[in-house]
């Protein structure tokens, strides 16, 4: 597998510090309100990042942390006169709820920077003893950013156009402009931890260099996120991390691309802001993970009602696929063919074509376009009559490639105040004996409870609108 790194800007062969074990850590949300259509993304592509790598034989380590104490945490906090942690408790309980609607797995660990302070303040003190790290008058910690000469490795860009763009906000007491902070002084009524500088809380970069140095150790393969992060936070987080370890930081870096809301893009100040529980709402969570793996990760994709209804009749079509796999299954008169020899060769053609796609830098929008060559493949065999095997050979594969996107995940079937099956046998008996009123009448009354019949050549099937 070949992945593009940012780092080296060009696609690498994707190698694994231990053969056959990947340890990826994915920055999270910081938990200040609900998680919007840009924070799905890198949720989505990098969990499909892991099913993939599992679905080849390796074991994932994956770890993605909360950042539960942050300004705009407090901020908030203040708005609500509450405190820090209840703010932080609600939003990641409400992360939960959007994670799970968009089928997205737990991470193996879900690390939090308030669970981490001794080792943000220990990964701080060893930056200072190795002169890459300051104390100021007031108490606040920075890294001395010019002590790192390849600062500016992963945004490619000179030290002195980085340069250009920095400032010294008033209150902050930098030795240089490019300097951030590691340690921030407690202000009135802000949470705050003791230290060896005095009372206050971790800056915000410096958290994921902690967490990763304690749950996945000093160098890991796969650091990955949104875009936007590449610069400060990853940045900084190399700098500060290479410094205190002497070693590597990651060796590999895969960022996702923007989204795009009807063409620009999304912004809290142009009102072209959506929360993925507002999506969800109206066009449900399957949809948002679809748009969000249509593309290829590293384009920007762009969001509009019109886009999220094509994902929506796009998965329809999926589903209508697979039920028909299970409807042709419970029909099927024989158990083999001398036909289903070519049959499963020509369905695993789609399976080489997953894995290529997957294989050149997480490609899912041509591992989708294969998984759709398999379904018109699979409706082409349901339509000239199938085997019982053919048909479980092919709901096996079709299940395999959609479950490693982790897409038609909604399977079960609704409980219903009504007997379908029962009535449907009402309405085949009414059409036999020529009472077409009596089972017009009965379609009519099941569509009106959102119930379609389809008549194919194997029987009637049903599904709700």
């Amino acid at each position: 597998m070949k992945v593009y790194s940012t780092l080296s800007r060009k696609k690498e062969e994707l190698e694994p510090i231990t053969p056959g074990e990947y340890k990826i850590y994915a920055c999270g949300p910081t938990v200040y309100n609900y998680i919007h259509i840009g924070n799905a993304r890198p949720l989505c592509v990098f969990d499909v990042l892991r099913r993939y790598l599992e679905y080849r034989g390796n074991k994932v380590t994956f770890v993605q942390n909360f950042t539960d104490v942050d300004d705009k945490i407090i901020k908030k906090a203040n708005e609500d006169g509450s405190d820090y942690l209840t703010v932080a408790k609600k939003f990641i309980e409400e992360y939960w709820i959007d994670a799970k609607g968009m089928n997205i797995r737990a991470a193996d660990i879900h690390p939090k920077a308030t669970e981490n302070i001794d080792q943000i303040i220990e990964m701080i003190s060893t930056l200072i003893e190795k002169g890459h790290a300051y104390a100021a008058e007031n108490g606040d910690v920075y890294f001395s950013t010019k002590t790192f000469k390849e600062y500016g490795k992963l945004s490619h860009q000179p030290l002195e156009d980085l340069e250009a763009g920095a400032r010294i906000s008033i209150g902050e007491m930098k030795q240089d402009p490019m300097d951030f902070a590691l340690w921030k002084a407690a202000k009135p009524g802000e949470p705050y931890w003791d230290s060896p500088w005095g009372k206050g809380r971790p800056g915000w970069h410096i958290e994921c260099s902690a967490m990763n140095k304690r749950y996945l150790g000093e160098t890991i393969d796969i650091h990955c996120g949104g875009q936007d992060l590449i610069f400060p936070h990853h940045e900084n987080e190399i700098a500060q991390s290479e410094c205190c370890n002497d070693a590597p930081f990651a060796n590999y870096w895969m960022h996702n691309g923007y989204i795009n809301v009807d063409n620009v893009k999304m912004s809290k100040s142009l009102g072209n802001f959506f929360t993925v529980r507002d999506v969800a709402e109206k066009y449900g969570y399957e949809p948002i993970r679809y748009l969000m793996i249509s593309s290829h990760y590293r384009s920007p994709i762009n969001y509009s009602v019109d886009i999220i209804e094509q994902c929506k009749a796009a998965l329809q079509r999926l589903y209508t696929c697979r039920d028909a796999l299970d409807f042709a299954a419970g029909k099927a008169t024989v158990s083999d063919n001398k036909e289903d020899f070519d049959l499963k060769k020509k369905l695993d053609a789609h399976r080489v074509a997953f894995i290529e796609a997957m294989d050149d830098d997480l490609n899912t929008a041509d591992a989708l376009a294969a998984i759709y060559d398999l379904v018109r493949d699979i409706n082409i065999i349901l339509k000239d009559g199938a085997s019982q095997n053919i048909i479980e050979y092919a709901a096996e594969e079709f299940d395999e490639l959609t479950g490693v996107l982790g897409l038609v995940y909604n399977r079960k079937k609704e409980e219903l105040d009504i007997d379908v099956e029962k009535l449907i046998e009402e309405r085949n008996i009414a059409r036999k004996n020529k009472d077409f009123a009596t089972a017009d009448k009965i379609r009519d009354d099941l569509k009106a409870q959102g119930i379609i019949l389809e008549d194919t050549p194997q029987g009637v099937k049903w599904h709700k609108e």
